[in-house]
């Protein structure tokens, strides 16, 4: 079924709009899950979370990708997640090296959590992906939208881990002086 039908299906308040999105982006969904939380259960959770808010968020919504919406939803629900867990105990995983690397480009002063985010920020940071070469802004959404690993990045493009993780320290050097740019960070003297 197309995405717009299934859209459409939401609209009419038809329970098939889930069972439809279940079927086409189920798993897609899980692996956006997996990549912060790392944990099965957990993950089974925050998907059947993200039917449930679509269901919530549509209508009003009428979004563009499905794809992408679903992604955002599931992601931003296994972040709360992650949050509530790891304000019990501080653990391992891709989240926190990810967010130490991302720290890098926002103001010291600022909880990196809080203000990845942001709506405000996230436009900006979406207007900055655009003018990254393509292949770059991919490696940066797959390490810094989808938590995948150096590793994980590296294999499913061929190429090196010191390559993968090069790219993303230029692109981390750019994103910061983007963001100095447009006042989300300054310089401590």
């Amino acid at each position: 079924m197309e995405d717009q039908q299934i859209v459409e299906l939401y609209w009419q308040r038809s329970t098939e709009a889930i069972t439809q999105s279940k079927e086409k982006y189920g798993a897609y969904c899980f692996s956006v899950a997996e990549h912060i939380l790392q944990s099965q259960e957990d993950c089974e959770e925050c998907v059947n979370d993200t039917w449930f808010r679509a269901w919530n968020t549509i209508p009003p919504s009428r979004p563009h990708v499905l794809r992408m919406f679903l992604a955002k939803l599931t992601r931003s629900i296994s972040f709360d997640r992650w949050r509530q867990q790891s304000a019990q105990k501080r653990g391992g995983g891709e989240l926190p090296l990810v967010l130490g690397e991302l720290s890098q480009c926002i103001a010291a002063d600022s909880d990196v959590e809080d203000t990845v985010i942001a709506e405000e920020l996230e436009q900006t940071i979406r207007a900055f992906l655009h003018t990254l070469p393509e292949r770059t802004g991919d490696l940066f959404l797959r390490r810094y939208f989808f938590t995948e690993s150096v590793e994980e990045i590296a294999e499913a493009y061929g190429i090196t881990s010191n390559h993968v993780a090069v790219t993303l320290s230029r692109a981390r050097k750019q994103l910061r002086q983007h963001l100095k740019k447009e006042g989300y960070f300054h310089e401590s003297n």
